[in-house]
Order: structure tokens, then sequence, then C-alpha cells
């Protein structure tokens, strides 16, 4: 497993897995700032390299390699669980986000909360290509962060998308930011990790 693990220095006993977009990986400064944030709150994370990733530095992910990096999400899950005995989050960027939520879609109970960081609800420009027929089957609370000038998906995309989730669910809106969220002018990425850590927190409780 390709891994990175933020220890806090006073834990809480709950953790979250944090995983990367297609054009990414576990290192992409969103995740590091969100690791340090998160663990500062009490949360050890692990920040996973999903198995596209691992299988190549620059590599895009394959449609038919999709449910291989939803079982790598799976077992970073139960490493987490058989490590810490609190809670277990599960968080991700754009592609990983998407398949973060389906495979807690699929698997009722396997994850305590999730955090879909610029969720990609549809291709550029094809809005009537919703990837939300899935969401209807979340049952753990839900925390998406969404940039404003985000070209996969409007704030007010997203605002319908969470009526969809049975679940609680909450939207940090992060104005000016495209894709990545973590270059926002007039705003530091540091800043914009802490913004979605409390809503996180303030929504699972």
């Amino acid at each position: 497993m390709s891994e990175e693990l933020h220890q806090p220095r006073s834990p809480s006993g709950d953790g979250l897995v944090l995983t990367h977009g297609a054009g990414g990986n576990a290192r992409g400064p969103l995740l590091m700032a969100l690791g340090e944030a998160f663990a500062a709150r009490g949360l050890t994370v692990l920040r996973y390299d999903l198995p596209f990733r691992q299988a190549s530095r620059t590599g895009p992910p394959r449609p038919a390699g999709a449910a291989r990096d939803r079982e790598g999400l799976r077992q970073a899950v139960a490493a987490m669980r058989s490590r810490l005995g609190g809670r277990v989050f599960l968080g991700g960027q754009s592609y990983g986000g998407r398949q973060a939520s389906m495979l807690a879609a699929g698997e009722a109970g396997l994850v305590d909360g999730l955090l879909l960081l610029s969720y990609p609800l549809h291709p550029p420009g094809r809005p009537s290509e919703l990837r939300t027929a899935h969401l209807p089957k979340l049952t753990a609370p839900t925390v998406f962060a969404h940039g404003s000038r985000d070209p996969f998906g409007s704030l007010e995309e997203i605002e319908a998308a969470r009526t969809l989730i049975a679940a609680p669910t909450s939207l940090v809106a992060v104005r000016g930011a495209g894709h990545d969220l973590f270059r926002v002018p007039r705003r530091a990425g540091a800043d914009v990790a802490a913004e979605i850590v409390a809503a996180f927190l303030g929504l699972v409780g």
C-alpha cells in the first residue's frame, strides 16, 4: 500500500483515509494541508495513492480499473479500522471522491462519514451526464467542498445533488476556486483546508 500517515499529538481515536484525483497523487497540496489540519484536531489521517497511481506515476485511471481502485480504498479503510478504536471516515478529491462515494454507497456502514472534494458531478460542458445514480444509496454523513468556478459542476448543481442523499449533508462553497480548490484568490490554502475540516467535524460531531 502506498500511503503517508499523519499522527495527531492528541489522538481522538478517529481516522480518515484521503485520496486524490485522476491527475494527482496523495502528495498534492490540498491533501497534505487537510492531513495536517485534521491531525491537529485529533484525527489520524492516511493519505492513500489509488491502485492506478501505484501502477503508473503519470498515467490516468481507466474505467476498467475503477473497481480495483475502490477495492484499494476498502482495504485502506480496513487498515485504519485495525489501527484505531474510533470512527473511520473516507474522503477523496475529484475521481477519488467519486470512487469513495461509490464504495460507500455499495457497502453501507463501511465508513462513518464522507468528504467529497471537488466532486466531478459531470464532465465539463456536459451537464446532462450526471454522476449521481449512486447518491441515494449513501447512508453516511457527507460533506461536499466545491469551488464556485469548478467546470465539473456548479454550486447550484452540487446543492441539487445533495438533495438525493438521505443522510445529513453540507456544502463548503469555496468562492473563486476552480477544480483544485487550493489556489484561491486572496486566500491561503491552509485557510481553505481549515474551513473544510471545521465543516466536516461540525457535521459528523
